[in-house]
């Protein structure tokens, strides 16, 4: 009989910008509860995002979770290196009528979807303009060159357990349409190639931005049709400004990098995202006792606030530079 698979997660920074506190405090809040439980910890870089991937952001990234102190297991995985994997996903999915090819701009998305329900104003639904009337079975990839492809999703709701955010339920073609799995390029699109990477990693624990809770299902769609078992996924409230967006160059002060130079000590970073993970007291803190006391039952499930007051509080602790 064989053993059940060891519960793996994996902390994957996108090397497109620098790592910033609401970063820090999703990979602690993914971090804590494997070491307490004998997870496994994989890191992954996810690259694909070639436009927008930046130089050397991967080894920062990389530097800035062992300046926390975090650690994994296995060698380091980039997201390029999978290429192969992505093709081989989209192969099967075309060659069983479930893909078809798109040539719409956002454009001319954008002006069908005026008055449709969609997500927010970065996930408009797509209308089916070049979706074909029956499934039909095609090669991946064709000889036609310049369009997208999409999967096709049927108009029921996708029900899924959340366990920090509770019961889903999802109606994907309601809110996006048939989503895309490929760029115009050709390229795989994260919902795919999200699921391959953790298909290939062995993931069983997504830890990951309440911002990404409505891809889940999409994921969910992907894993079903391609025959893979899906993971747990746990999504973690966002920690944005005092105008309750995602944290951004307006809010002042939040990356790493910016707090290390600075000279905090790391134990002041911990002891403030410990404080916005429920712990009562706002105070610098080992890491070991971070996963010490870390309790997900203790978690808020609303946004976190990222005040003025939490960025002085860092700089009171900063060592004096000369």
């Amino acid at each position: 009989m064989s053993l059940p698979p060891v519960p793996t997660t994996r902390l994957a920074p996108s090397p497109t910008g620098a790592l910033h506190l609401g970063n820090a405090r999703t990979f602690l809040v993914n971090w804590a509860p494997a070491r307490q439980q004998g997870w496994r910890v994989v890191l992954r870089i996810d690259d694909l995002d070639s436009p927008r991937v930046r130089a050397g952001a991967d080894r920062q990234a990389i530097e800035m979770l062992r300046w926390l102190g975090l650690d994994w297991d296995g060698p380091i995985v980039y997201e390029t290196k999978h290429v192969d994997h992505y093709e081989n996903a989209l192969r099967r999915l075309a060659e069983a009528g479930w893909l078809y090819p798109c040539r719409c701009t956002r454009s001319q998305i954008a002006a069908a979807a005026l008055s449709a329900p969609h997500l927010d104003e970065h996930e408009l639904r797509y209308p089916g303009t070049c979706r074909p009337p029956e499934p039909l079975r095609q090669k991946f990839p064709s000889v036609e060159t310049g369009v997208a492809w999409r999967v096709r999703v049927p108009d029921r709701e996708f029900q899924f357990h959340d366990q920090i955010a509770g019961p889903q339920a999802w109606n994907v073609q309601q809110l996006v349409g048939d989503f895309l799995v490929t760029n115009k390029q050709g390229a795989a699109a994260y919902q795919l190639a999200v699921v391959i990477d953790d298909w290939l990693q062995g993931v069983t624990e997504v830890v990951r931005g309440a911002d990404l809770l409505g891809s889940t299902p999409r994921q969910l769609w992907l894993h079903e049709l391609l025959g893979l078992a899906a993971p747990r996924h746990w999504h973690v409230p966002l920690l944005v400004g005092p105008d309750g967006q995602r944290l951004a160059k307006r809010h002042g002060g939040f990356r790493l990098e910016e707090y290390r130079v600075e000279g905090v000590p790391v134990e002041r970073i911990v002891g403030l995202i410990a404080w916005w993970c429920g712990r009562s007291e706002l105070e610098p803190l080992r890491l070991e006792d971070f996963v010490e006391g870390f309790s997900l039952s203790q978690l808020p499930r609303e946004p976190i606030v990222f005040r003025p007051a939490d960025h002085d509080w860092l700089l009171t602790g900063a060592a004096t530079r000369g």
